[in-house]
């Protein structure tokens, strides 16, 4: 928490806030109340240019004398007047003419902004709407101090362009509001107009952009961390200002949580990065709503086993498939089980087995093989069966013919060269193709040199364990006084 003696933005605000309250104690503003009334009156009998100019006079006197209460008073007024007559036009020129009055004050300014906005949903149609956005943003352009509802205002014009089918317009326009700059902003606001940029950028296929603006977030970021302050509405955030709550409309963070993960999903899989699929999903898998509800987690775990078969052998891929494997729940999916234990088990696995055993399975799920990339998806599924059996040969041999290596992969050769070699090149596998000879060594050819250290180092350890042994034995001799070599 900040001294009172620190140059704070929370502490001039706490300054502004105690001088307005000695001002409340010292004016009264029961005369100002009751002329803002006559004004209300006069412009419902039909008059409301008489009673808008009459409350601008009162504005300027309530501005040079820096009132800020009653100043917040004169411009609702207005606007009330104006929008209670229904004149759409001069409700905006007179919103422009506010905010450009001479030494107008900033609370003033927030005040009448925030009460425009309220009018933006009672627009009598679309047209209007998007006028009266427009002349907010261009009286919040450059103003810090109403920088939020700035935002808000640009999400709102996105919606509208987005409901018109304009999306790349949306993008553009939501685009321009960098709200990770905001300090006043709630966490969960600031998120969710991120993941509403990220979400219309994958719509416009826009992936390079929503990759970009998918980095602002970070995992991190939905993790709750017990006592941390500066987070919550009504707290002082990290630059000394006082954190605002959220709209009505902002989900929570674990929803939050699940949005984001599901729009990396989307992005991933443009790409086919089938293990970044795998974590989004190990992450939705782990959220607290997901992992209490059997209905909610077996779909999710399903999908797991799935990707994480797909994706291509690693290491980060073998640590996952394992991590996967040892799952408990995986006890009621036994089926999927299977299919772990089938590529944790250094065994050949036979395609048509294989395929036929899960055909149904893959029928099943739409969302891992569908219409757009299932085929490709298949033949992915194939390839890493391939691949699996290929590893599984290289241990087994240290050197085999391309026709029994292609027997035992149910290829035909041409094909099964073509795999290893592509193998190699991914540095998955060190393997060598005589051709002529039609032979394939997997074992790296040794140095002499190296074969003797190798064999000397051997030795070494043996005659270490043998004196070990020995060491051993005479003292279970010495210990239970047995001599050695008596029957």
């Amino acid at each position: 928490m900040a001294e009172v003696g620190e140059f704070t933005v929370a502490n001039i605000a706490m300054d502004e806030d105690k001088k307005e309250e000695q001002k409340k104690a010292n004016v009264d503003r029961s005369k100002l109340e009751a002329d803002i009334k006559a004004q209300k009156d006069l412009a419902n009998k039909g008059k409301s240019s008489e009673a808008v100019e009459s409350l601008l006079s009162l504005e300027k006197q309530s501005r040079l004398a820096e009132d800020i209460t009653s100043t917040k008073m004169c411009c609702k007024a207005i606007l009330e007047v104006l929008f209670n007559a229904g004149d759409w036009q001069q409700l905006n020129e007179h919103i422009l003419l506010l905010a450009k009055r001479r030494s107008q004050l900033k609370q003033a300014v927030q005040a009448f902004v925030r009460q425009a906005m309220d009018y933006v949903e009672k627009t009598p149609n679309e047209e209007t709407k998007v006028e009266l956005i427009k002349t907010l943003q261009s009286v919040t352009e450059g103003k810090i101090y109403v920088e939020i509802e700035r935002a808000r205002l640009t999400r709102k014009l996105a919606q509208l362009k987005e409901r018109e089918g304009n999306i790349a317009e949306a993008a553009d326009v939501l685009q321009e509001v960098a709200v990770e700059t905001f300090g006043a902003m709630a966490k969960t606001e600031k998120i969710a107009f991120i993941l509403e940029q990220v979400r219309l950028c994958l719509d416009r296929k826009d992936y390079v952009r929503a990759q970009i603006l998918a980095k602002k977030v970070s995992a991190r970021a939905f993790k709750v961390v017990p006592g941390k302050q500066g987070e919550a509405a009504g707290e002082i955030g990290i630059e000394g200002t006082t954190i605002e709550a959220p709209t009505e409309d902002t989900p929570s963070l674990e929803e939050l949580k699940l949005k984001y993960y599901q729009l990396l999903i989307r992005y991933h899989s443009h790409n086919n990065s089938y293990i970044d699929i795998c974590r989004c999903y190990k992450a939705i898998y782990e959220t607290d709503s997901i992992v209490d509800d059997p209905e909610k987690w077996k779909p999710v775990l399903q999908k797991i086993c799935w990707f994480v078969v797909l994706a291509a052998t690693s290491s980060d891929q073998v640590t996952l498939l394992n991590a996967t494997a040892a799952d408990k729940k995986l006890d009621g999916l036994p089926d999927y089980k299977e299919l772990l234990q089938t590529f944790i088990t250094q065994e050949v696995v036979y395609w048509d087995v294989l395929e036929k055993k899960y055909a149904s399975e893959i029928s099943q799920q739409q969302e891992v093989f569908n219409a757009e990339q299932g085929d490709q998806r298949q033949k992915d599924f194939k390839l890493r069966v391939v691949e699996h059996n290929v590893l599984v040969i290289s241990k087994y041999y240290s050197r085999i013919t391309t026709k029994r290596l292609a027997t035992l992969l149910c290829l035909k050769e041409e094909e099964a060269e073509k795999h290893v070699s592509d193998m190699v090149v991914a540095a998955a596998l060190y393997a060598k193709i005589d051709r002529p000879a039609g032979i394939v060594r997997f074992a790296k050819r040794q140095d002499p040199d190296e074969l003797l250290n190798k064999w000397s180092n051997n030795l070494a350890k043996l005659l270490e364990v043998v004196e070990r042994s020995c060491q051993q034995i005479q003292k279970e001799s010495m210990v239970h006084k047995v001599p050695i070599g008596a029957s």
